[in-house]
């Protein structure tokens, strides 16, 4: 089915192969303010690493609960914080990861464009680990500089309705949305 949509996508022309999926897709169903549900298209070609370990913290239910803790209007909501980023934790949301270890970067030419996917990380490019953010408007800067791991393909609504952080940093104060449930499709 894959195959197929490929070939019909390069015989239509480029406006139709810019929808076609390269990997896996990671449907995060999404509640709070802005209930919904997002797709993203991973990467799997750009990032194979990054792309596994998604998927394998999403396929174990790791990524279920937590809360999107740093959201910047017009740049960027931020999510994926496995160890702190869920209601009891006992730790700031945004400080943790997986017990899984640090990734190396894997950079690419793909430009940080409106509802690209990129993995976050401490100073060191190859600290990215567990928690990833989604791009509300274009963010060429970050580009060469930050491992990107998908698109969003469905629901730029719900990702534009995320609650916005008010405190330092786009800290989200009082009840943040969160990723209720989230799995990967083939």
């Amino acid at each position: 089915m894959r195959k197929l949509a490929l070939v019909a996508a390069l015989v239509a022309g480029p406006a139709l192969a810019q929808e076609d999926t390269t990997g896996p897709n990671l449907v995060v169903e999404v509640e709070g303010v802005a209930s919904g549900t997002i797709v993203i298209d991973l990467l799997a070609d750009v990032a194979p690493q990054h792309v596994e370990r998604i998927t394998a913290l999403a396929e174990e239910g790791a990524y279920d609960g937590v809360v999107f803790h740093r959201v910047i209007e017009g740049f960027m909501a931020q999510t994926g914080d496995v160890s702190c980023g869920r209601e009891g934790a006992t730790c700031p949301a945004g400080t943790g990861g997986s017990d899984m270890g640090d990734l190396p970067a894997e950079f690419s030419d793909v430009p940080y464009d409106r509802g690209v996917v990129g993995m976050a990380r401490a100073q060191n490019p190859n600290s990215a680990n567990s928690q990833f953010f989604i791009m509300f408007d274009e963010g060429y800067f970050l580009n060469g500089q930050y491992t990107v791991v998908g698109r969003v393909i469905e629901g730029m609504d719900v990702v534009d309705a995320i609650k916005l952080g008010e405190g330092p940093n786009g800290a989200v104060i009082g009840a943040p949305d969160r990723m209720a449930t989230v799995r990967v499709e083939n």
